[in-house]
């Protein structure tokens, strides 16, 4: 069973920092490309940032500078590194996998940047 399980979300005032996990279960991991979305209230989900299989980072205008996206193939895991948040930062983040012409897609973890 394919399991894309978020974690570190939560409260945070603006100029403060977070780091989401994202922990994959049954896929080949070193296979998939692996991509944080977002969607905030009443948006259309966006990409954030993308880590492929072959090493390769891409950032949305918007976070770069700001964000890092990491992956560690042995652990099954992949990483977002989000500082100098801002209130437009405030989403449901979601951990996607790509590849192998499968897709998969995490629950989702809200991040709300408010003072």
């Amino acid at each position: 069973q394919v399991q894309l399980v978020e974690s570190g979300g939560g409260l945070v005032q603006p100029g403060g920092s977070l780091r989401l996990s994202c922990a994959a279960n049954g896929i080949n991991f070193g296979f998939y490309n692996m991509v944080w979305y977002r969607q905030a209230p009443g948006k259309q989900r966006e990409l954030v940032a993308s880590f492929t299989n072959v090493g390769r980072t891409n950032y949305a205008d918007s976070v770069k500078g700001r964000f890092t996206i990491s992956r560690d193939n042995a652990k099954r895991t992949v990483n977002l590194r989000m500082n100098s948040l801002k209130p437009e930062d405030t989403a449901v983040y979601y951990c996607f996998a790509g590849g192998l012409g499968r897709e998969y897609w995490g629950q989702g973890t809200q991040d709300t940047v408010s003072s």
